[in-house]
């Protein structure tokens, strides 16, 4: 590795810092921080440069072998960077969940987003109302009941604006979404009340409700023949109509039903996965794997996404011969889907870190302290850097307002600000 004198100042991740909002990444990279050299400080997430232009072009070759759209749900990580680099490798619009988050994206010039929830309260109408005022954003929303269909209708045609929307479709015991025929009925007699200021332009699901496959390819053909029936009927104001459904865990299964119903020009197929950006070393990867195996697709490209995020963390004390303690906790990594799991080792002096023991496991997590099982003659020493693989990367994201990107060589090359 190359050696780069050391700067006198070190970045702060928990906010930007003097960090300048306009830094290029060639401005930071001329800083010369280095994760190895310890210019960061610690506790720290950090996303790795290469991994992310990987999954980056696995997804876009993958929704381009089945003629899908992609609008990768930018919840995961509210970085309006990260969506520039989904928008420049071919995605058709971002999803997000909530007005603020739209607002956002917005903001930071994602001028077409998919808002894969239902539309509710006054300000967040207000919030939609001042962006429909430009008339290059396209949005689309999600609604379920007459009585939601009514209170936008009442106030998008006060306003005497027409909002474009998305039926969803549910299922018993799941989230939101219409259930049945006489819901279905309900909500396109509301639909036909408010024609003038409610514009259906598609039908959405969100398959993740369910965890067993046939179940999510019966749902995922009710959603076909729905579109099939609608469209028939002239519901649908724009051509071609947008079905969209898939979430992280089950998106090859939604490419291969959608893209085999048969519905031609006339409707447009948007899958909306949001981690595979960064994926992650627990529940995503055992859903690659499923994919990898399964998906003819996935088999022929003879690769898989890639964990593109860890967090680490120093030791800080080694209180009995097979525990120590880590700067790193509930504040710093999500825990909602299994602990952080120890990957990587470094000790400052050293050329490179080196691979975790398999035996290392973070078996306790408080708000600012993890427990690391390891064994006696794994020479632990308090300063010992700790890299550490995630979990559902959305809860990582949400914890840091700064995250380093790092080259293959630990070096800082860029920095992705996160706007939750």
């Amino acid at each position: 590795m190359s050696q780069i004198q050391s700067p006198a100042i070190s970045p702060l991740h928990k906010g930007i810092g003097y960090l300048k909002e306009a830094a290029s990444p060639a401005e930071i990279a001329r800083r010369g921080w280095s994760l190895l050299r310890e210019d960061l400080s610690l506790p720290a997430a950090v996303l790795y440069q290469d991994r992310l232009r990987h999954n980056l072009r696995w997804m876009r070759e993958f929704i381009a072998a089945y003629g899908l759209k992609l609008a990768p749900h930018g919840k995961t990580t509210m970085a309006p960077a990260l969506f520039a680099m989904q928008l420049e490798h071919g995605a058709w619009g971002i999803t997000l969940a909530t007005p603020q988050q739209t607002r956002v994206a917005y903001e930071h010039g994602v001028r077409r987003v998919l808002m894969a929830n239902q539309l509710v309260g006054r300000e967040n109408m207000a919030i939609v109302s001042r962006l429909l005022e430009d008339a290059d954003f396209a949005y689309y929303c999600l609604v379920d009941s007459a009585a939601q269909v009514d209170q936008l209708g009442a106030f998008f045609a006060g306003r005497g604006q027409r909002l474009p929307v998305l039926l969803e479709l549910g299922v018993i015991g799941g989230r939101t979404g219409v259930r049945d025929e006489e819901q279905l009925r309900a909500v396109l007699a509301a639909l036909t009340r408010w024609e003038g200021a409610i514009a259906l332009r598609g039908v959405e699901l969100y398959e993740g409700v369910l965890d067993d496959e046939a179940a999510i390819r019966q749902f995922l053909r009710r959603a076909v023949e729905v579109t099939r029936r609608l469209a028939a009927e002239g519901r649908f104001g724009r051509q071609p109509a947008v079905l969209s459904g898939a979430g992280s865990a089950w998106y090859d299964v939604v490419a291969e039903e959608f893209s085999q119903a048969g519905l031609g020009e006339a409707v447009e197929i948007v899958l909306r996965p949001g981690c595979y950006l960064t994926h992650d070393a627990g529940a995503y990867r055992e859903a690659q794997k499923r994919i990898l195996q399964n998906n003819p697709v996935a088999r022929r490209m003879h690769s898989g996404l890639q964990p593109a995020m860890q967090v680490w963390a120093y030791v800080q004390s080694v209180p009995e011969a097979e525990k120590a303690i880590l700067t790193l906790g509930k504040r710093d990594a999500a825990f909602d889907a299994g602990f952080p799991m120890p990957a990587l080792r470094f000790r400052p002096g050293q050329e490179q870190p080196s691979a975790a023991p398999g035996h290392w496991a973070i078996t306790k997590m408080m708000d600012q302290h993890a427990y690391l099982r390891c064994a006696a003659e794994d020479d632990l020493r308090v300063g010992d850097l700790i890299g550490c693989d995630i979990s559902h990367p959305c809860l990582t994201f949400d914890k840091w307002r700064a995250i380093p990107v790092l080259d293959a060589e630990y070096r800082v090359v860029d920095m992705v600000r996160t706007y939750f």
